[in-house]
């Protein structure tokens, strides 16, 4: 769709090793929030999470395979056209992505790493990763903190640092990108056990949250940009009582105005809704996903987005301004969806 001249597109990740179509194109209606499948690009295995250049002509995509790889897109046409083969990140199972200081960072959960792919000046990836940081450490839960597991990796509001989430030592750690290489500034630890999964920024840029996959928590913290540092100060329950199966806590949005922060649990397939509040967060209520176990929020125009992966679905929910409380609206049919970003 287009308003004022400007198309509004989204773009979906799937997995295709479960069936998924792999890259898939939508329009996105601005009044409504509605999706309108419009293509797909099945030539990545597995492109789980995806990112966009800050001109909106680039999109790049991990490649969540035991290989691990990053490829680059061309987005200014009809279609997403490959900006040449993919990229090996040098990392197993790379599950997010982010563009930082002329680099594509990936977060690679199996071998527990960051890598840092060049990015040349027409948008193209460099041949291999000028370098990575290896995570060590462990945490008490037997089966999953055996060993470090980075599960996301973002720039902070400055662009200054990087910060990297890992679920299996229990800490997030805050690192430099001198050289092309990753190179660790401080670490953070969290809860013994939480599982940290994905942060969000506030837009006040002094305050992050958190998400635990492994207990359904958000922990709050105080950033520090001068200095480079977390300070844990809360942790919030995500669910309004005991969950009464598996509750795996996967995507975190803060609205744009900072007053309110969304997560995603997979299992209880909810989406919470947190009041900002100081230093803190106050649960006000949750409401169903419209489908089954949400990987990845959203949020766009107003709408807020749910990928839906055993499902095979993206949601979407218009938000009551006053609340911040979702009210489902619409949904398409992508199988083993797992996540959506908007230019």
């Amino acid at each position: 769709m287009a308003e004022g001249g400007r198309r509004h597109r989204a773009f979906i990740g799937s997995f295709t090793a479960a069936g998924g179509p792999g890259l898939v194109i939508a329009d996105v209606h601005p009044a409504s929030g509605a999706l309108s499948l419009t293509g797909r690009l099945g030539t990545v295995p597995d492109p789980s999470y995806l990112a966009l250049s800050s001109d909106r002509s680039m999109l790049y995509a991990v490649s969540e395979t035991a290989d691990g790889a990053v490829a680059a897109f061309r987005v200014g046409g009809d279609k997403p056209e490959p900006a040449g083969p993919p990229v090996p990140v040098d990392g197993s199972g790379p599950t997010h992505l982010s563009l930082h200081a002329g680099h594509v960072l990936t977060a690679n959960y199996g071998s527990g790493s960051v890598s840092a792919v060049p990015v040349r000046p027409d948008g193209t990836l460099a041949p291999a990763p000028s370098g990575q940081l290896l995570h060590t450490g462990s945490g008490p839960h037997d089966r999953r903190q055996r060993g470090p597991h980075a599960h996301q990796v973002q720039p902070d509001p400055t662009g200054r640092w990087a910060v990297s989430v890992d679920l299996g030592t229990d800490s997030v750690r805050v690192c430099t990108l001198d050289g092309g290489t990753p190179a660790l500034h401080r670490e953070i630890a969290l809860r013994p056990g939480s599982g940290p999964r994905h942060l969000a920024f506030h837009p006040d840029g002094e305050h992050v949250y958190v998400v635990n996959e492994l207990t359904p928590t958000v922990t709050v913290c105080r950033w520090d940009a001068v200095g480079g540092s977390l300070k844990p100060l809360t942790e919030v329950q995500v669910l309004p009582g005991a969950p009464v199966g598996d509750a795996y806590p996967s995507g975190i949005v803060v609205s744009p105005d900072g007053r309110f922060v969304w997560t995603a649990t997979r299992g209880e397939d909810v989406v919470s809704v947190l009041a900002v509040e100081g230093d803190g967060l106050r649960l006000t209520g949750t409401v169903p996903c419209g489908g089954h176990w949400p990987r990845a929020l959203a949020e766009h125009g107003g709408f807020l987005y749910a990928a839906n992966e055993r499902s095979g679905d993206v949601t979407w929910f218009a938000v009551e301004e006053r609340t911040g409380i979702p009210r489902y609206d619409g949904s398409v049919e992508v199988a083993a969806a797992s996540c959506v970003v908007f230019g």
